[in-house]
């Protein structure tokens, strides 16, 4: 067993399509919801961007890692917010992680929404797995609540 956090690193496939996405969204085209974010980088200070699915739960939104403790989850963790994009549109937030406890309506949820992109990083784990089986996932796919401000 790895001490490492779980990250599921994306193939030049995956890389491609997320700058595809990133560059639809930062040119005012949003697919499915999806919109660029950007976090300042906890070691280089530098605004770092990457498009993520904003996921809605009970009137809350929250922000999931699909592939685990990513750069983009490291550089959060420090940063506490960020924006979101979406054409001109820029929604400045500030973000709080969610614990692993609390994650299972939100993973469910999400996966519900986004399975059809995100199930290869979730290792089995599907909308339709049992409780047992999310709430095991949850600590490797950090959720972060996010509040927009203004």
């Amino acid at each position: 067993m790895s001490s490492q956090p779980y990250y599921l690193k994306g193939s030049p496939i995956n890389v491609r399509f997320n700058r595809v996405i990133g560059w639809l969204a930062r040119h005012g085209l949003s697919l499915m919801g999806s919109a660029e974010m950007s976090v300042r980088g906890r070691k280089s200070g530098q605004m770092q961007r990457i498009p993520v699915n904003p996921h809605t739960y009970k009137g809350a939104q929250f922000l999931v890692s699909a592939r685990g403790h990513s750069q983009w989850v490291r550089n959060m963790r420090v940063a506490g917010g960020g924006e979101l994009r979406v054409g001109r549109k820029v929604r400045t937030f500030t973000a709080v992680e969610v614990p692993d406890e609390e994650r299972l309506p939100i993973l469910r949820t999400y996966l519900e929404k986004w399975g059809w992109e995100v199930n290869q990083y979730f290792d089995g784990v599907t909308a339709k797995s049992t409780d047992a089986e999310i709430v095991a996932a949850a600590p490797d796919h950090p959720v972060f609540r996010i509040t927009v401000e203004g």
